[in-house]
């Protein structure tokens, strides 16, 4: 059954064909499971949803990208210095960008369920996912309660992207860094620790692998490096060449190195919202 997101606290505006970032939502309570489907009723989101089933029907796809807003950004139209950065860096491995910004683990679940992984067989999956249900929410039972919580977001994520693509390796990403906490600027880094301490348990070494990069964004208390975001959260492009830094060489371990040509579908953006 397809289950609409209810949050109490979530009102999607669109302003000039941009999406809100994780941290401009207000502090809410959630009150639907981080590991449950929830689809994004506002227009952009349907209709951005529809560009990215066509996407994944188009081209080859040897690499899926999957994610919220941090993930988008890197590979759409409408952030031309990141997407010609994505070329850059990923030209010849058939790379294709599925994020979709301001996406909890819910939304990512739902649009997985929903078509955007099916019929794709990606080589390799990297997933980046989490942080808005960190930095979005809050929960009975405090922080306990949210990091079982995602953790459990994560875990279903997985579950779905093995069901769908069984011959994939999926690179699992740790939730980065954020500082865009009002008044206390790491106040969900203790937050964010816990979590990749245990998805970084679900990795096998083999189908599953867990990558950390944090080490190289942020000191031993999760304050940012300089210049590595454009907001305390979202990442600028030394952040994002030091996450493909990582990326490459389990791409060419795992695929080979990159062809001199590409076939993965065109790149897409913010679609506009015309009803």
């Amino acid at each position: 059954m397809k289950m609409k997101l209810n949050l109490l606290f979530l009102t999607v505006v669109v302003v000039a064909g941009t999406l809100p970032a994780a941290g401009a939502f207000a502090q809410g309570v959630a009150t639907q499971p981080a590991d449950q489907p929830a689809e994004r009723i506002d227009p952009v989101s349907k209709l951005a949803h529809e560009e990215l089933l066509a996407k994944a029907r188009a081209g080859k796809i040897d690499v899926y990208f999957e994610g919220d807003s941090i993930t988008r950004r890197w590979g759409a139209t409408d952030y031309p210095q990141f997407l010609e950065n994505w070329r850059q860096n990923f030209f010849g491995w058939n790379a294709a960008d599925f994020g979709w910004g301001a996406d909890s683990t819910q939304n990512i679940l739902w649009r997985l369920e929903n078509g955007e992984l099916d019929g794709v067989h990606p080589k390799v999956i990297v997933l980046l996912a989490g942080t808005n249900n960190v930095g979005a929410f809050t929960m009975p039972g405090g922080e306990d309660a949210k990091v079982e919580d995602v953790t459990r977001g994560v875990a279903a994520i997985l579950r779905v992207m093995r069901g769908k693509a069984p011959e994939a390796t999926i690179v699992l990403t740790a939730i980065f860094p954020r500082n865009d906490n009002m008044g206390e600027p790491t106040a969900v880094i203790p937050v964010i620790n816990r979590i990749n301490k245990n998805i970084a348990a679900m990795a096998d070494g083999k189908k599953v692998r867990y990558l950390d990069i944090n080490d190289k964004l942020a000191d031993a208390d999760g304050v940012l490096f300089d210049g590595l975001t454009m907001d305390k959260l979202h990442l600028a492009l030394p952040g994002y060449q030091i996450w493909a830094d990582a990326l490459k060489p389990l791409f060419h371990e795992l695929i080979g190195p990159p062809a001199k040509e590409d076939h993965a579908p065109p790149p897409t953006g913010v679609p506009s919202a015309k009803e």
